[in-house]
């Protein structure tokens, strides 16, 4: 062994020393079912002296030493529909049947800024996600669970910031210290530009809310994730695995880069920067792209943005299962699908991940539905041994060829982001909608000509589907939204909330003004999350797209 891999080594296993020390591992022993041991970590002396070890730079083994032999994954499943009190209710089940997070999703109205009785909103209430109009709704959403022990992810973006003090007033209320609530806002609006559109305001004025977010959480809640750089929806909307990475990463350093504008340093809010990858089925590339993003990321903060703190090099991700590679034919066929997406995503070294339902193709899932789906992570975790050790496919021969190719390509989208100006240039251009665009048309014609097989929709089909129990959202819950409105803006103080609006609106004026205080204010009053928003829509503009 070279001195320079020796050196490797010793460093890896003191940090093991050091990470057992703070959280043991889950057994003193790890065997297979055959009584054969199954050590920590396997590697095999590579002639350049290029071994990497997990919990080191450049991370491509994974990012803490000892990986899911210390803890498994953080297992959340999507929820979200109906009113704040179903919510709960559905949240509250997940967390008895093993969910360690939570993981709301936000009804359309909501994800766009508007009140559930606002015209725009008629018919969209409670459908897509749970509707969420005022503090009260956010009180309802939580009731009985303790966010100084669960940590919850929200799918939020243009309004994130609103949604973000509803759930510090409401962690206010419970008597929790600002700096133990933990969880995530994905609060990644250039995607939304590129791929999703639930975006509100233009691109400069959102990055500024993005921003101040991570400046008033750096120095309030140092424990909240402050974005989740999302390259899901990019996914979903069609990109492939290479796009994936590569303009969610692109898109990262946009947020990075508008950061250190406005002031920040780099080592102030680098560490709470997250991730949010999807998991397709074709198995090695998922695995593969995992670990070059991983590894591509940590060059970037290292060797580009000179960060200091490794906390900074590390990219943090949370995987969730092909919402699109889901069919409503054969709905069972998806629980597979799901499987293999989960087992990549493990196998690629995930913080934390979703499973999707098998019904999410028709409806979203019903109680029976997401218990399997959490099953599913369970299994895999407590019964498969793919967690035992760490990065189970290191040193396979197409893997690692696999990895570098990933990251080869991937740094050729970056170099063209790059001459184009950057993310935000490239998605004012439409340079990345395009490029998305072009791959989802080729992957549909493949699919039509049967060059693509999937299966249950273009071969092994059924002349006779089964017509699964789905769920349905309450028509009722509309109206019962709307009287809530009513009665919280009857029975609230609404000098205070005018004055809490006014305010708000005299700092947006003011760019050098962080704005997060002065909507937590307005949260206070319970003023809505409509009002709030139209606040902004008037000082700000509405993006109209390209």
């Amino acid at each position: 062994m070279s001195e320079n891999e020796n050196n490797q080594r010793k460093a890896w296993e003191n940090s093991v020393e050091s990470v057992i020390k703070r959280f043991p591992e889950r057994k003193e022993k790890f065997t297979t079912s055959s009584d054969i041991e199954v050590e920590r970590l396997y590697t095999e002396r590579k002639k350049d002296d290029t071994a990497e070890y997990p919990g080191l730079y450049p991370y491509t083994r994974g990012i803490q030493p000892t990986m899911y032999r210390g803890r498994f994954w953080t297992m959340r499943q999507y929820a979200g529909f109906g009113s704040a009190t179903e919510t709960n209710k559905r949240f509250r089940y997940l967390l008895e049947q093993g969910q360690t997070g939570l993981s709301v999703a936000f009804d359309l109205p909501t994800q766009i800024g508007y009140d559930s009785d606002d015209i725009m909103a008629e018919g969209e209430v409670g459908k897509v996600g749970v509707a969420i109009d005022s503090l009260e709704d956010m009180e309802k959403l939580l009731d009985r669970i303790p966010l100084d022990k669960v940590s919850t992810s929200m799918t939020i973006n243009a309004p994130a910031s609103v949604l973000l003090c509803m759930y510090i007033a409401v962690g206010e209320k419970q008597g929790v210290p600002l700096e133990k609530l933990t969880g995530t806002i994905q609060n990644d609006i250039l995607k939304e530009y590129i791929a999703r559109g639930t975006y509100i305001y233009p691109p400069k004025p959102s990055m500024r809310l993005i921003t101040n977010i991570f400046e008033y959480c750096q120095k309030h809640v140092p424990k909240f994730n402050t974005i989740s750089i999302s390259g899901y929806h990019i996914r979903e909307a069609g990109s492939n695995a290479v796009q994936e990475a590569a303009f969610t990463i692109a898109n990262g350093m946009a947020y990075v880069d508008a950061a250190l504008e406005s002031g920040l340093d780099i080592d102030s809010f680098a560490p709470r920067l997250a991730f949010f990858f999807n998991a397709h089925n074709n198995f090695f590339e998922e695995v593969a792209k995992f670990r070059a993003a991983r590894r591509i990321w940590a060059k970037l903060m290292k060797e580009h943005y000179k960060a200091k703190d490794p906390k900074s090099w590390k990219m943090r991700f949370h995987t969730q299962t092909g919402g699109s590679t889901l069919t409503a034919q054969q709905p069972d066929n998806n629980i597979v699908r799901v499987t293999l997406q989960a087992l990549a995503a493990v196998m690629g070294g995930t913080q934390s991940l979703h499973t999707n339902s098998r019904d999410e193709a028709l409806s979203l899932p019903t109680e029976d539905s997401a218990r399997i789906a959490l099953r599913t992570q369970q299994i895999i975790a407590h019964e498969s041994g793919v967690a035992d050790t760490i990065d189970p496919l290191g040193g396979s021969y197409y893997v690692e060829q696999l990895t570098d190719k990933m990251e080869a390509e991937i740094n050729a989208y970056l170099d063209r982001i790059k001459e184009i100006g950057g993310a935000v240039q490239a998605v004012e251009e439409g340079y990345m909608q395009r490029e998305i665009h072009q791959n989802a048309y080729e992957t549909q014609k493949n699919i039509e000509k049967e060059e693509e097989i999937i299966v249950g929709l273009n071969k092994f089909t059924l002349e006779e589907e089964i017509d699964p129990d789905l769920l349905k959202v309450d028509e009722t819950l509309e109206k019962a939204q709307i009287d809530a409105i009513s009665n919280i803006r009857n029975s609230r103080d609404q000098a205070k909330v005018d004055k809490a609006l006014s305010v708000l609106r005299e700092n947006a004026k003011k760019t050098d003004s962080n704005l997060i205080p002065y909507i937590l204010d307005a949260v206070k009053t319970y003023a809505t999350i409509g009002e709030i928003c139209n606040v902004l829509r008037d000082e700000f503009g509405e993006y109209a797209g390209i």
